[in-house]
């Protein structure tokens, strides 16, 4: 009596035939002589994490406060600074269009930063006393309020947010610009840069600027996260925030002086 169970059925065949099977057509063999005899796997990743982030952060801003200490500590001369603060420049500019996940780039951007933002801090401080302080606190409280802000979804990340951010950070770096080239013929340039109620505005709108660029970094952390990006892709969300934060506690420092020098 022919059992129904395919198990049992399978293997009576397997007994008529033998183990080795069936003669295969010449199809079949054509078939597994293109199928290779293993699939290789793809070699798994790890995803980032927001942990991921807020380590490689405290690194980058880590290595750039050290650097900046270091800086103050050991009265770099101004001319050095200029020159690290071109080497950042470069480094920095180099992360930003290649999307770089490097460390060493991210990291040797951090230092020449921190060089440059030593030696302007300590001229800051040889002017006014405290200035500092206050424009690291400044810099807190904005990285903490548009951290709120995006948190509570106040402000929404779309994409016409971020095409008019860079937008306004591209027409912004170009007055800088102009404004220095015309300063070598006026005295102040555009007066963009100036203690005056123009310099005044221009720089609270330099420091909004800087805080929607946060929001970017806030999001692109949050979209690199649900989306399962490489772990090495917090490196670039590390440096976008040290950027932004450069930015503001810079024009921080210079509204501060504005009203420190005029009491």
């Amino acid at each position: 009596m022919q059992s129904k169970n395919p198990v049992f059925s399978r293997s009576r065949q397997q007994a008529a035939t033998g183990w080795a099977g069936p003669t295969p057509s010449p199809d079949q063999l054509q078939n597994m002589y293109d199928t290779p005899s293993y699939t290789p796997t793809r070699p798994a990743f790890r995803t980032m994490t927001l942990d991921d982030v807020v380590v490689r952060g405290f690194l980058t801003l880590g290595a750039l406060v050290v650097a900046a200490a270091a800086a103050w500590y050991l009265q770099v001369p101004p001319m050095v600074a200029i020159g690290a603060a071109v080497v950042a420049l470069v480094l920095g500019l180099i992360a930003s269009f290649t999307m770089s996940t490097n460390p060493a780039l991210i990291l040797g951007y951090a230092v020449f930063e921190g060089v440059f933002l030593g030696t302007i801090s300590s001229v800051f401080e040889g002017m006014v006393s405290g200035i500092v302080f206050q424009a690291v606190l400044g810099t807190a409280f904005a990285f903490g309020a548009v951290l709120t802000v995006y948190a509570l979804r106040i402000v929404r990340v779309t994409p016409k947010l971020v095409k008019f951010t860079i937008a306004a950070g591209l027409a912004a770096l170009g007055l800088v610009v102009v404004n220095l080239i015309a300063g070598i013929f006026v005295d102040g340039g555009l007066g963009l840069r100036t203690d005056s109620p123009l310099g005044w505005i221009f720089s609270v709108a330099m420091i909004l600027l800087g805080c929607f660029f946060l929001l970017l970094d806030f999001d692109s952390i949050e979209q690199g996260v649900r989306q399962g990006a490489p772990e090495k892709f917090a490196w670039q969300c590390a440096f976008g925030l040290t950027l932004s934060l450069v930015w503001i506690y810079l024009e921080v420092l210079r509204l501060v002086s504005y009203f420190s020098s005029s009491d």
